[in-house]
């Protein structure tokens, strides 16, 4: 199956999806479905509320967009996807102060 993309998710969201491929919880543990919302797209959701900036994040905060980070860097390898491909699941989820560019990976260089 070939994979568009990433669609980021958070749990303060209006819409919220009864049904997410991989949910990280506050206290770091990762929740997964058994099949997929959608074909064509993984769906990541990070309970809380992330429509605020990653200056003003708790470590709590941080280290799940850490853990999402990473499940977007192995999925886009084992699915030859690029982790760029991210989105979010609507225009006010996550949000307009959401980091997007703490998901950013850079696969040649890891982590950053």
């Amino acid at each position: 199956m070939e994979f568009e993309g990433f669609v980021i998710h958070h749990t303060v969201c209006e819409r919220e999806p009864l049904n997410w491929d991989f949910k990280i919880h506050q206290d770091g543990s990762v929740s997964s479905s058994s099949m997929l919302v959608q074909p064509g797209q993984i769906h990541i959701c990070l309970e809380g509320d992330f429509n605020i900036g990653y200056q003003s994040m708790s470590l709590d905060q941080k280290t799940q967009l850490f853990t999402a980070s990473k499940i977007i860097l192995e999925l886009s390898r084992l699915h030859d996807i690029s982790p760029l491909y991210l989105f979010p699941h609507s225009d006010t989820c996550p949000g307009a102060h959401f980091p997007w560019n703490a998901l950013v990976i850079y696969p040649v260089d890891g982590y950053h």
